[in-house]
Order: C-alpha cells, then structure tokens, then sequence
C-alpha cells in the first residue's frame, strides 16, 4: 500500500485535514514486529501518582 493511501484512509478515519496527518508521519506496523513502537523508548510519561510522591516523600522524611 502506497503511503499516499495510508494517508488518505487515516485522514478519512480521523477526520483531520490531510496535511496533518502527513505531518504526523502514518505507518502500517509490522505484525510480525510484536515490539513495533516508533516512538522513543526515552519518552517520559508526563504524569504524576500522587500517591506514590506522597509514599516517597513518607518513607525519605521518617
């Protein structure tokens, strides 16, 4: 499948303007590459637990 179409059927699927969606850089993974993730595996998550701060913080003060 040509990448031309990848995109076309994303934007269709998604909604967004197509543009956009090759900016975004659409693929289809590999199935036979199980651990396929073409994001870096250095990406730190940008939540916080609160709870487990606050468990850090109890046991480091006490």
């Amino acid at each position: 499948m040509r990448q031309s179409r990848i995109n076309r059927m994303v934007a269709r699927a998604t909604g967004e303007d197509l543009r956009e969606i090759r900016r975004m850089g659409f693929t289809i993974a590999d199935p036979a590459r199980v651990g396929y993730d073409p994001e870096p595996k250095q990406r730190r998550f940008r939540t916080l637990d609160w709870d487990v701060v606050r468990r850090e913080r109890c046991h480091t003060s006490g």
